[in-house]
């Protein structure tokens, strides 16, 4: 058996990515070795990732709350606890928190040769946001 000890702190979400408050739990780090990504991303209600892509794709697990995710012309639909969410390499996606519950995800990804995990687009306007299914539950 093989424990790691977490010795990293939890990081707020910058907000060049982020709108709201949003809090990440570093699970394993890639490396000159490892092109594997995982976090643990806690969205506040409201809180959401602005437009982005991941050269690879990026897969989400809904561990609690409730969320959103939709997909550039698709629309918007909502995540709960053991969904998962696959968005394709290039896919331009966002994902995030509804505006009264709290969401966490792990998000897994597998970076480029250049270590790149994300390429980062506009932020997920108030009107884009608003166009949400209620959500009851």
């Amino acid at each position: 058996m093989q424990i790691t000890r977490n010795s990293l702190d939890t990081s707020a979400g910058p907000s060049d990515w982020f709108t709201g408050a949003v809090y990440i739990d570093t699970i394993a780090a890639p490396s000159t070795d490892w092109r594997i990504g995982a976090a643990a991303v806690h969205f506040t209600p409201g809180a959401r990732t602005a437009w982005h892509t991941h050269p690879y794709g990026q897969t989400i697990w809904v561990t609690e709350g409730v969320g959103l995710c939709q997909r550039e012309g698709g629309t918007i639909e909502v995540i709960r606890p053991g969904d998962r969410v696959f968005f394709e390499p290039g896919e331009e996606h966002w994902h995030g928190a509804t505006r009264t519950r709290f969401m966490t995800h792990l998000a897994m990804l597998e970076v480029d040769e250049s270590g790149n995990a994300a390429a980062w687009g506009d932020h997920v306007t108030d009107e884009e946001y608003a166009a949400a299914p209620s959500v009851e539950g």
